[in-house]
């Protein structure tokens, strides 16, 4: 213990929070567990759609094979192969005993798709495009022109008067991910909060630590430690996350989530410090691990209903839910990341999380003072309130 540490005593306060959750088994447990889901959850789809190989057409003769291999090519490759049969009952026999996805067959006017009960769309999208292409190709040579020539004012090219950085399905998904990372963590931690500060009081080590140290400084120290070790975990999860993208080629997302990493460590920072007060007087108004359950409540409501609200409103309600205190942190990292948001926005919503949190802390910091020592039995928010200041 050096000289800054007795004149900043919530440093000692943050330092034992720190090293009592590195030590203990539940948090090193939690924290591999959602190692393993978020490796889980980037290299396990990589490896099963590796391993699910090509999918078979049944063709017969080189005009089929060809067709496969142009419709592979508008797939992006490694998706389809042909395989060569002798004829038609052949074909349709591979198709009955799911040897092959399909069959390519000759038809009226071109080709046909032969499936079993259905054909995949976008396969048989693919294969219908790469038949047209050299169609139109043999019919080009036959009148002397280019396929170019042929082609000629025939592009159709798309453009967005406000194209979102991420497609509609993965912005979805992204959204949800995002508040939910923010939703566990702050809920998990909170609950660990609250239960340190019920078990100080109940083996009455509280009254020792009151006594040396001033109470302001146990929730300041309380709060810095836990939100140190939340970052942490985060950090340790984004690195597993990097490692599971690079492992399967899919380094490219990351130039869409660089630019919002630090919007979302200042709302996650803001938003756990506010919640963290919260949890720390809800263990303060407990006198038994039994009180938390209607003590945190307020704690819990205050994630539950932001989340969802964040994670599945509309587009107009989740413009609303990221100005709003709490819900800010959860609602507009996901928006940065999944559509065009002016600066103007991300800065006032976190002038307004500033000042709510300054807000919560200063109440927080009071009623914890007036709670703490409190060890005959369990206390309302109210009652709390009421209390004249020891």
């Amino acid at each position: 213990m050096n000289n800054d540490t007795l004149r900043h005593p919530w440093q000692l306060v943050a330092q034992r929070e720190i090293s009592t959750k590195l030590r203990d088994k539940t948090f090193l447990g939690s924290t591999a567990f959602m190692l393993i889901v978020v490796l889980a959850a980037t290299i396990v789809p990589a490896l099963l759609s590796g391993m699910g190989g090509k999918d078979k057409i049944a063709v017969l003769d080189d005009s089929g094979a060809k067709i496969v291999a142009v419709a592979d090519a508008i797939k992006g490759g490694d998706s389809y192969e042909a395989t060569r049969t002798a004829d038609v009952a052949s074909a349709e026999q591979l198709v009955k005993d799911g040897d092959v996805k399909a069959a390519l067959l000759p038809g009226k006017d071109g080709f046909e798709v032969l499936g079993k009960q259905r054909v995949d769309s976008e396969l048989q999208d693919n294969l219908r495009e790469a038949a047209v292409n050299l169609g139109m190709e043999a019919n080009a040579q036959r009148v002397g022109m280019t396929p170019e020539q042929l082609r000629a004012g025939t592009q159709v090219q798309e453009r967005l008067l406000d194209p979102g950085p991420l497609p509609e399905v993965v912005a979805g998904f992204v959204n949800i991910g995002l508040a939910l990372i923010f939703y566990i963590t702050a809920l998990s931690f909170g609950m660990m909060i609250a239960q340190s500060v019920v078990q100080e009081k109940e083996s009455r080590v509280v009254e020792i630590l009151a006594a040396a140290i001033p109470i302001r400084a146990l929730l300041w120290g309380k709060v810095i430690g836990n939100t140190v070790l939340a970052l942490g975990q985060i950090v340790v999860i984004a690195v597993a996350s990097l490692i599971g993208l690079i492992v399967t080629d899919q380094a490219d997302i990351l130039k869409v989530i660089a630019p919002v990493a630090g919007w979302f460590v200042v709302f996650f920072v803001l938003g756990f410090v506010a919640l963290a007060g919260l949890w720390a007087v809800a263990g303060s108004l407990a006198t038994r691990q039994e009180d938390l359950g209607s003590t945190t409540l307020p704690g819990q409501m205050s994630l539950m209903i932001p989340f969802f609200f964040s994670a599945f409103a509309g587009a107009e309600a989740k413009t609303v839910a990221s100005f709003i205190p709490i819900a800010s942190s959860m609602s507009m990292p996901g928006r940065m990341l999944t559509e065009h948001v002016p600066l103007w926005q991300p800065l006032a919503a976190i002038a307004i999380l500033v000042v709510t949190t300054v807000l919560i802390i200063r109440l927080g910091a009071r009623l914890y003072e007036r709670t703490l020592l409190q060890t005959g039995r369990k206390l309302g928010y109210r009652e709390a309130i009421s209390l004249k200041a020891s």
